[in-house]
């Protein structure tokens, strides 16, 4: 019996001590990205700017839901549509209030759903869905009822946002795709009348495109332009973006990826990286949407950083293609911050005026142009290599399987693994383990001198 109990003190200890610490962090983590609270208070907002509409447009709605959407799946489709100068394309949200993306960059729709149908009068050409969390029914709500009152449009799903679309029911008896975590965590397994496919990066059917995780989107975006602008214009986009697969818009077969043990990498930055970098974003006037969404989708992403907006514009920076970004916070009140990037191959002549006011006002951190010499290279080449050596190279190679993005030209140089990640579980084990051995000797191997009468003999 005294062996049983030291195997259960033992298992429980580690148990407590361990899966409590663990999952303390991921929770908190994994929060941290998806619902990232505001912690300045919210400047008042005049001056939206929303792009002009051409009545003989096709118009594209990409959706913003409360009380957020993930970053990649919102910003790089309406990029992709917006630079062909073809479409009216609108952040479209249930209201007019601030939109969160995930891991913390604010912005402002340009219609409501409502604003928007009386505007068209009927359906949007292409309805984007990006990945949007439905936990909260009540928020969550009014974007299903407008995806199924508009099932009559295009429907393009990005990444884990297929699951969006089979929500509304619009995917019964149909082909789709989505996120390949979601097939190993049984997600789909919420729609089975939904004939999903794992080894392909986008499935057309009908008036529905539906991509795999993250980048996949990009080669569903381009398979859209294509068959709606023609294939000149969809290698056109691809070639401007330096979007090196373009090969999977023509065979979008794959070797799926699975849940193995690289996602341990993952779960443990999240769980016990205590020691978070804090890295800055400097927002600035005509900064490239795709560029910025790089920053949040590798850094924020990985569990490793914390990821702030800064600039002291009291109004919305308004992007290269007329998203209207709202800033957390200001250079006086900018948080310690480790890092200060300026995303875009521009931002050292666009975002002159804002680093000259942020080093006038010494800050701490020195402006890096993460993307500057990578005018020929993909917007998330740059950021990916660069968290390899901020991290480690386990950490990037993650970033890159998470964003299902399948370049071989990426070059990781860094520590092989992350220190602090492996390690703390190490520390933790053995605090877990003599403080189970504590309770071993004070409480049940101890044997009370004199409570038998040959001991007191003896």
């Amino acid at each position: 019996m005294k062996l049983l109990l030291r195997v259960v003190v033992y298992a429980t200890t580690f148990v407590i001590l361990f899966g409590g610490i663990g999952a303390w962090g991921y929770i908190r983590s994994n929060h941290a990205y998806w619902l990232p609270t505001r912690q300045t208070p919210m400047p008042a907002l005049q001056d939206v700017s929303i792009p002009a509409h051409h009545p003989r447009k096709p118009t594209v709605a990409v959706l913003l839901s409360n009380p957020t959407t993930e970053v990649f799946d919102f910003m790089v489709p309406y990029e992709m549509f917006a630079m062909t100068g073809a479409y009216n394309v609108y952040a479209v949200a249930p209201d007019k209030n601030v939109k969160t993306l995930s891991g913390g960059l604010d912005l402002m729709p340009h219609y409501s759903l409502d604003e928007l149908d009386r505007l068209l009068g009927k359906s949007p050409d292409l309805i984007v869905i990006p990945a949007m969390p439905m936990g909260d029914e009540a928020k969550y709500k009014p974007i299903r009822e407008w995806i199924q009152k508009h099932s009559d449009a295009k429907l393009l799903s990005i990444c884990a946002g297929g699951l969006n679309l089979a929500d509304t029911g619009l995917l019964k008896g149909k082909e789709a795709v989505t996120d390949w975590k979601s097939f190993d965590y049984h997600e789909i397994d919420k729609y089975p009348e939904t004939k999903w496919k794992r080894d392909v990066r986008y499935v057309a059917d009908g008036n529905i495109v539906s991509s795999a995780a993250l980048t996949s989107g990009i080669d569903a975006v381009l398979y859209v332009i294509s068959q709606q602008l023609g294939e000149p214009m969809a290698e056109n986009i691809a070639k401007e973006m330096n979007y090196p697969s373009y090969h999977f818009v023509n065979d979008p077969k794959i070797d799926p990826y699975h849940v193995d043990r690289t996602e341990w990498i993952f779960t443990l930055n999240q769980a016990l990286q205590w020691s978070k970098k804090s890295a800055g974003v400097l927002l600035y006037d005509g900064m490239d949407d795709g560029a910025l969404a790089s920053i949040f989708d590798t850094y924020a992403a990985s569990g490793t950083t914390k990821v702030y907006t800064v600039s002291d514009a009291k109004q919305p920076i308004v992007t290269k293609h007329h998203l209207n970004l709202v800033t957390r916070y200001q250079m006086s009140n900018a948080p310690k911050l480790d890092r200060m990037f300026v995303p875009g191959v521009k931002a050292e002549s666009l975002a002159a005026e804002h680093v000259k006011q942020w080093i006038e006002k010494g800050n701490n951190a020195a402006p890096e142009f993460i993307h500057s010499g990578s005018a020929d290279r993909f917007m998330f080449d740059a950021p990916l290599e660069d968290l390899s050596s901020q991290e480690d190279v386990l950490t990037a190679k993650y970033g890159a399987k998470r964003l299902e993005y399948r370049a071989a030209d990426l070059q990781f140089h860094g520590k092989p693994f992350s220190y602090e990640s492996f390690g703390l579980p190490v520390l933790i084990s053995l605090a877990a383990g003599l403080a189970a051995f504590y309770i071993d000797r004070r409480f049940i191997r101890k044997v009370r001198s004199g409570c038998h009468p040959a001991a007191r003999r003896l």
